[in-house]
């Protein structure tokens, strides 16, 4: 009699290879949403007394040279200064500059910042 042979445990791995895939594109996005924003990597003055800075709304990178990057791009003081005027003037700026950007630079970025009405503006620098 068939009815009453024993039939052999089998185990389905279709649905559980479909939960992995879920999980793991679940996982992927949940990382890069944790990235806040991207930067280019740059080597900050160092200070005894940095104290951390809230999240800033907008980090603006200086190099050596004087480029001013936002976002992944370089603009100049005047493009600046009109992207922060569609901000708004609440807007948190924090300004990165490399370790051998001359003070006239920095100045040249936090003229741009003032001009667009902001007025909370940071340094960017690492704890010694």
């Amino acid at each position: 009699m068939k009815y009453f042979e024993v039939r052999k445990a089998r185990i389905e791995i279709i649905p559980m290879i479909d939960i992995m895939f879920f999980l793991l594109i679940f996982f992927i996005m949940i990382t890069l949403h944790m990235i806040p924003s991207t930067g280019v990597a740059s080597s900050l003055a160092k200070s005894s007394t940095a104290t951390p800075l809230e999240l800033p709304k907008m980090l603006v990178s200086v190099d050596a040279s004087g480029n001013i990057g936002v976002e992944g791009r370089t603009v100049s003081s005047n493009e600046l200064t009109a992207m922060l005027a569609q901000k708004g003037p609440k807007t948190i700026v924090t300004i990165a500059g490399a370790k051998d950007t001359s003070l006239q630079h920095l100045m040249a970025v936090m003229d741009a910042c003032r001009a667009a009405g902001v007025t909370q503006i940071g340094l960017a620098a690492r704890k010694e």
